[in-house]
């Protein structure tokens, strides 16, 4: 019976430890891009399948075709070596010299009285020293010296007869499976033609995942792609596809939560104007200063709810200068004769929704200006993010009210709050133009002792 305390035991083995270590191992090595992935699975298996039929070709075939003709030009030099001891010779030896040429294809010399070179250092890797080595010492069985290093296309062979030494020159050719590197270049050339084509056929494909992921970021930010249209693989064009249609049904439903809004606050508009206006009529009377005062504050609540539920969507995106709207903020607090200062470090030229962007900022720096005295505001432009850091000496806002202050028409008792009209969607609206531009809001601690506000933007 398999039960949880058993499964828990072989989770914690040594074997899925090990396991376990392995593949995060592989997962901070390896590339995370599904091209880069996707070259790897095309490549792997070919340079390990090249690999051993390298190896086996070279075990194998090549070392037994060096083999052969090692040993057969090994013969040839033994029946030379034969024709000289056994047969009487010129003193020149003229005719056996003749002999090799002509039927053996074999240049050699005899040197009487001769000694062999001292022993030349073999070569780290090399088939037919040792091979052709290992045939002189079998079927010759006489001292000897091997050169296969001095000249490219010959090979320097000497053997110590009794009273000589014989010199043998043979073409490599005839000791040594020289056409290999034939072999390996046709594998090599092969195996690029068909990675070039795998490269070619990968970035087909993968170019419309791209695109997609950046029709479908750009729509998170509130920018529209017009150009984009499903393109690659059938899998690739129903996802396309299936974007297309999520973001048809989403625009749909925010111009119809529009329209239905603007409806109604047409109508409430009008009969708001109507109590205004019955007020107005009645003239300066105490008693009414109440309703006067429940008509204006239903009036920011009517249009901050259509600000909020609108939003900024259909606004086009284009360029800012941060430093302008800072420099309204900072005469707005010297009218109001409170301390603001700030400063940017980066380009001053932003890429943003400039209505949405610069009601964002200023709602946030009214905010502080309501309950503070100073604030400092820090803007950091990198290549990647916009960072706007708002601290304050205010009274700041509860840890534990910091995410609940975000949620519409939540309202502090004994804090502050964002929208001057009271209504609890100061906030709210803050955080949706940031997400409208695909970034956030945040709260904490300010070193000034008060509220720290911080936006954060792709830039």
């Amino acid at each position: 019976m398999v039960t949880f305390d058993s499964i828990r035991r072989d989770q914690d083995s040594p074997p899925s430890n090990g396991m376990r270590w392995l593949s995060r191992w592989l997962r901070r090595r390896l590339p995370t891009g599904i091209y880069a992935r996707s070259l790897l699975i095309f490549i792997l298996p070919m340079i390990i399948l090249q690999a051993v039929v390298t190896v086996v070709f070279m075990e194998r075939h090549w070392q037994m075709v060096t083999q052969r003709l090692s040993m057969a030009t090994t013969r040839d030099i033994a029946a030379i070596i034969a024709i000289i001891e056994t047969y009487p010779q010129d003193a020149d030896y003229s005719a056996v010299t003749q002999i090799a040429r002509q039927k053996l294809d074999l240049t050699i010399s005899i040197e009487p009285g001769g000694e062999l070179p001292p022993p030349r250092e073999k070569p780290f890797f090399s088939i037919l020293d040792g091979i052709l080595s290992d045939e002189i010492r079998e079927q010759i069985n006489m001292p000897f010296w091997v050169d296969t290093l001095g000249n490219s296309s010959l090979v320097e062979i000497r053997v110590k007869l009794p009273d000589k030494v014989l010199r043998v020159f043979a073409k490599r050719s005839q000791t040594y499976a020289s056409n290999t590197h034939i072999f390996i270049l046709w594998m090599v050339g092969t195996s690029l033609v068909l990675i070039g084509i795998a490269v070619l056929f990968l970035r087909g494909q993968i170019r419309p995942i791209l695109a997609l992921a950046q029709a479908a970021e750009s729509f998170g930010k509130g920018q529209r792609l017009e150009n984009y249209s499903p393109r690659g693989a059938d899998e690739v064009r129903r996802a396309g596809l299936a974007f297309i249609l999520m973001r048809e049904r989403i625009e749909r439903q925010i111009e119809q939560r529009t329209a239905m809004l603007s409806g109604v606050s047409h109508d409430l508009r009008t009969v708001l104007t109507r109590f205004k206006l019955q007020l107005a009529l009645v003239g300066e009377n105490p008693d009414l200063v109440g309703l006067s005062e429940d008509v204006e504050d239903m009036q920011s609540m009517l249009e901050g709810y259509m600000a909020f539920a609108r939003g900024e969507a259909e606004e086009d995106v284009g360029t800012l200068h941060l430093s302008d709207i800072l420099d309204k903020v900072e005469q707005d607090f010297s009218l109001h004769g409170k301390s603001m200062t700030y400063s940017i470090d980066g380009d001053d030229e932003i890429s943003v929704r400039p209505n949405a962007f610069a009601r964002l900022v200023t709602n946030l720096a009214s905010n502080a200006r309501r309950y503070a005295q100073t604030l400092r505001v820090e803007a950091k432009h990198s290549a990647k993010w916009l960072t706007v850091i708002f601290d304050d000496d205010g009274p700041g806002i509860p840890v534990n009210a910091r995410e609940d202050v975000f949620k519409p028409f939540f309202r502090l008792d004994e804090a502050r709050n964002l929208d001057n009209s009271g209504t609890g969607l100061g906030l709210a609206i803050a955080r949706d133009i940031a997400r409208s531009h695909g970034g956030n809001v945040t709260l904490g601690d300010s070193p000034l002792g008060g509220l720290r506000a911080t936006i954060r933007i792709p830039a």
